[in-house]
């Protein structure tokens, strides 16, 4: 389901062998439906079409917003709720008491993973709800894992996920800025760190892909990733846990965020290195 509005917040829905979008009232003549996908106006008419529905949107708050409106339809059909958004644990926690059974299900490998299927799907709810939801989450994904048994706890894993990679993106940014102000050729120098013990998916994937092209297309914004690390350090410091490095990743992602709000993630690069 695709919802217009604020945030330009975003869900998807698998109600068995085919799959229904919905939107606002005004649809967009140039956003194409997938193969076997059907238009549905709006969340009262998707839970009427499909047992369980698949949210991917921006934060708890809309996702609480939709989750509302897909409870509240008349002669509703959905029961159930996949949720592949970064939302925070607290957010999850409420989310799985509004009515409807909740997995919680958040994805890492952005675009590209989606595209190969190649997604990490993390999930986290009791054993009735997986059960039920297992046929979805195999749609989504070739790669999937259950981590916990309660909603929230998925959440956790994904938090911890983002901050490192948050933290190896801009730490690549540094070293790499470090190297050309050294007189190094960053492509060599990336072939020998991945060859190296300073590998990391940043590294790996996001630099020779997005930076060294010059492409910055990643499909991921850095007010997105700057919130998903606001999230972590909210839930560090509610568990007392250890905090040394996330509070300084909090801040070079918010002062990027502040300088070029929605770029892509991977533009820190340029950022970090005064380019």
């Amino acid at each position: 389901m695709r919802r217009a509005g604020r945030h330009g917040r975003r869900a998807g829905v698998e109600p068995g062998p085919g799959r229904v979008r919905g939107g606002g009232v005004r649809r967009r003549r140039s956003c194409a439906d997938p193969t076997g996908a059907r238009w549905a106006p709006g969340p009262a008419d998707v839970a009427r079409a499909a047992a369980t529905v698949v949210l991917s949107l921006p934060d708890g708050e809309v996702c609480q917003e939709v989750v509302r409106d897909l409870g509240a339809a008349r002669d509703r059909q959905v029961t159930h709720i996949v949720d592949t958004s970064t939302v925070g644990v607290a957010a999850a926690r409420v989310l799985s008491a509004m009515g409807l059974a909740y997995v919680d299900a958040p994805v890492s490998g952005g675009v590209a993973g989606a595209r190969r299927r190649t997604l990490m799907v993390m999930y986290a709810g009791t054993d009735e709800d997986c059960a039920r939801v297992e046929p979805v989450l195999a749609g989504l994904s070739d790669r999937r894992r259950r981590v916990g048994d309660r909603p929230g706890q998925a959440q956790a894993l994904k938090l911890a996920n983002n901050f490192l990679s948050a933290t190896a993106l801009a730490a690549t940014s540094e070293a790499v800025a470090f190297g050309r102000a050294a007189g190094l050729n960053p492509t060599v120098m990336l072939e020998v760190l991945n060859a190296s013990s300073g590998r990391s998916g940043a590294s790996a994937d996001k630099f020779p892909s997005e930076v060294l092209t010059g492409r910055y297309a990643a499909g991921f914004s850095n007010t997105l990733m700057a919130k998903d690390v606001r999230l972590y350090l909210d839930e560090v410091r509610r568990l007392s846990s250890a905090l040394t490095l996330g509070a300084v990743t909090g801040s070079v992602w918010e002062a990027f965020t502040a300088a070029e709000p929605d770029a892509d993630f991977t533009r820190i690069y340029p950022f970090v290195a005064g380019d």
